[in-house]
């Protein structure tokens, strides 16, 4: 089953294109990557792309795609598309496409994105990826796509953003940590009401919203409409190797 995400951002299309179709602003907001660039080209060839992922200080995963972009369409919206794979042993990820579909609305853009790809590591592989990793993938890809938008919408950089999620993070942590521990001192005050505390804490951490300036990843929308369609541009992109899933279906223009 292909992924899908969406969010409304409410910018200019000029500016959102920009932010994500050039790799050194791009590698900023998106968790899944730690650098981006693009590798040298004749005139006339398909764009090439260098992808990397810092897993552990001392472990990079890396891998190469192609990608292409309809930037003037007949409705207005833009479109990209790749296809891309990592040699990479280690990555439980063997290769994959996608796209990213731009639509301008009378409050900004619908920037989607649907992607899928083929796991490694054989039966074994493809449990983790449906238990663990696929899940992990989809949280990351809507996380960085608010990150996005608060980039977009609010001046508020990735990585200020990023710290606004840490510090949140830990704020959370501890109204869940905190009751058990005092409960745990000697003679504690708040030892009599430790239980409903910690549930307390627990349904504040969980219930209470994430800040304006917070990335959330329950922000973006994670179904895809029921009116969808493949992207052709797709098909103009040659495979990286063997075939890799079908990204989940874009969402076909309304006829005006």
């Amino acid at each position: 089953m292909g992924l899908y995400i969406e969010t409304q951002v409410r910018a200019d299309l000029e500016t959102l294109w920009e932010r994500t179709q050039e790799p050194g602003r791009h590698q900023r907001w998106d968790l899944r990557f730690t650098e981006i660039a693009y590798l040298p080209r004749a005139e006339g060839e398909p764009r090439h792309f260098r992808y990397a992922t810092r897993v552990l200080p001392f472990l990079v995963v890396a891998g190469t795609g192609v990608s292409a972009g309809e930037r003037h369409r007949a409705g207005g919206d833009r479109v990209s598309a790749l296809r891309f794979a990592s040699p990479h042993p280690l990555s439980l990820l063997a290769e994959g496409s996608g796209y990213w579909r731009y639509i301008p609305t009378p409050d900004g853009v619908r920037f989607l994105t649907g992607y899928d790809y083929r796991p490694r590591w054989g039966r074994l592989g493809r449990l983790a990826d449906r238990l663990v990793f696929r899940p992990l993938m989809g949280w990351a890809t809507a996380w960085s796509f608010d990150r996005l938008r608060l980039w977009c919408e609010r001046g508020v950089t990735p990585e200020r953003a990023l710290v606004h999620w840490l510090l949140e993070l830990a704020a959370r942590v501890l109204l869940v940590a905190v009751p058990p521990t005092l409960a745990s001192l000697p003679l504690g005050p708040l030892s009599p009401g430790a239980v409903p505390l910690t549930v307390l804490g627990l349904a504040l951490a969980t219930l209470v919203p994430p800040s304006p300036r917070t990335p959330a990843a329950r922000r973006c929308l994670r179904t895809p409409p029921a009116r969808t369609r493949e992207p052709r541009l797709l098909a103009t992109l040659e495979a990286t190797g063997e075939p890799a899933p079908k990204p989940a279906p874009e969402p076909a223009l309304e006829q005006s």
